[in-house]
């Protein structure tokens, strides 16, 4: 019994806390004749600001449902001795799409973006102190799945360049790309393995900046 009322006082401080965030209304009318009662119910969306940027592996971006993944790619060029040098680009390996080629994409909710590139610096081979300049490689952007292609910054040694996105008057974004990255080849570097997986000055990091 001591539970049953202690459960049915429990029960009336939560009914009597309701009025404070759930209210309702009703409206009643009597009398003779054709009878109308009305009640009113206020609706309200709150839609958060929105920032998608996917550059190689990631998480689907057409199904609206948008979420995050930490995989980073590693693209590797490797000319043959015969290659080297030779003003002739060259495809490189890795990439989600294979060939040296990703996935960009970009999808936001709040007017225009800006897309950057940044490295820390040219790709170093380590300890033997040559690099290579990240202006060796360039990027071609191609149609993908959106009417809309996704430019790709132009890599450099620190600061890359800045590409804008300028939003619909919907002021949705929604902007893909295949992005194929090649080698130049264009100068005779010394043999080693220049840059690496988060090594070497190896990784640029893109960033897309919304107001």
């Amino acid at each position: 019994m001591k539970s049953s009322n202690a459960l049915k006082a429990l029960l009336a401080a939560a009914s009597l806390a309701l009025p404070l965030t759930v209210s309702a209304e009703s409206n009643v009318q009597s009398g003779a004749g054709t009878l109308n009662a009305t009640a009113h119910v206020d609706f309200e969306i709150v839609i958060p600001q929105i920032l998608y940027l996917r550059v190689g592996t990631g998480s689907s971006y057409t199904t609206g449902a948008l979420t995050s993944n930490p995989a980073i790619d590693l693209i590797t060029f490797s000319p043959t001795a015969a290659q080297v040098g030779s003003g002739t680009a060259i495809t490189g390996t890795g990439g989600d799409i294979t060939g040296s080629t990703e996935t960009a994409a970009i999808v936001s909710n709040f007017g225009s973006v800006t897309l950057t590139s940044t490295s820390t610096g040219a790709l170093s081979d380590g300890a033997a102190g040559d690099s290579i300049a990240f202006t060796q490689i360039t990027t071609t952007a191609t149609a993908n799945t959106y009417g809309t292609t996704l430019q790709a910054p132009v890599l450099s040694n620190g600061a890359g360049s800045t590409v804008t996105i300028n939003a619909p008057a919907s002021k949705v974004i929604q902007a893909d790309a295949k992005w194929a990255f090649s080698y130049a080849n264009t100068t005779t570097p010394p043999a080693g393995t220049y840059g690496g997986a988060g090594v070497n000055n190896g990784r640029v990091v893109y960033t897309a900046s919304m107001p």
